[in-house]
Formats: C-alpha cells, structure tokens, sequence
C-alpha cells in the first residue's frame, strides 16, 4: 500500500489526465468521477515499482482506459437510456475549439484514444503504441485517418500539426 505523500503527490499530477480520459471515453461526469476513484484506488493498493515518471504516467493511462473499457462492457449501462445525453463541454475550453473537441468526441473509439494521446498529451506514435499495445504503423495509420475523419468534419479549415 502506497503512503498519503505517494498517493498525493499523483492525484496532484495525473487526475487531470484521468479525468480528461475518462471524458473522451465516458462524456458524463457521475462516471468520470466513479472511475477517477477507481484509478486512484488502484493505484494506492497496487504494490507496482516505476522505473521513471513516463512510466507511472502511462501505468495511470492504461489503467484508466481499461477501466472505462470495462464500465462501458457494463450489462446494466449497456440496456438503459442516460439521463445525461448532451456532452458537457470543459469550461476551460475556448469557444474556437468546442467544434474541435465535439469532432474528437465523435471518433470512433479507436481513433479517439490516438487523437487523443497524440493531440491532447502530446505522446509520439511510438510511445502510444507502447501505452495502447498497437504496432506503431497502426498508429500512423489511425492518426492519418482520423485527421482526414476531423478535416472532413470540420470543413478542412483547422491544422491538426
């Protein structure tokens, strides 16, 4: 079991990513927080040894995107209607940008992730291969459909470089 300083010290560097990922994945804020506890639950009771900062940041990653697999496999959220049906915009998003991110939003799941990581964390193709298990060609491939995916959605007027 990690120390309150360990568990500290990692809610202040990563819940914002894992509350950026669970939005990508979830789009409702009652599940973003069930799954943000679930992460930093893991991680207290997980006995892991990081060998750098990149490391425990992708550790954080894979385990959120795992979770929010596993909660959208959920039976019971798979036959019922949300009450929460219109995705909530971030308030700190700039109004130029909510077409972007409703676009991002529109993905399919397998580009979102790599949009996501590669646009959003700013992780190299080679380094989401590793964090998502993909051959790095797949990455590049997924990233240049998604981007031709936005240009389409968009009306080609945005730079996605």
């Amino acid at each position: 079991m990690r120390s309150e300083q360990e568990t500290i010290r990692a809610i202040e560097r990563y819940s914002d990513t894992v509350r950026r990922i669970c939005a990508v994945h979830l789009k409702n804020d009652a599940d973003t927080e069930d799954i943000f506890q679930t992460v930093f639950l893991k991680y207290v009771l997980s006995s892991v040894s990081f060998e750098s900062d990149e490391h425990e940041k992708a550790w954080f990653i894979r385990v959120t995107i795992n979770a929010c697999k596993d909660l959208l496999k959920n039976f019971f959220r798979n036959h019922t209607v949300s009450l929460d049906q219109i995705i909530e915009q971030p308030s700190e998003l700039p109004e130029d940008y909510r077409d972007v991110w409703e676009a991002v939003f529109s993905l399919p799941q397998k580009y979102r992730d790599v949009v996501y990581l590669h646009y959003f964390e700013e992780y190299t193709a080679p380094q989401i291969s590793c964090i998502l298990g993909k051959n790095v060609n797949t990455v590049y491939t997924i990233l240049t459909r998604s981007k031709q995916m936005l240009r389409e959605k968009l009306g080609g007027g945005y730079d996605y470089e």
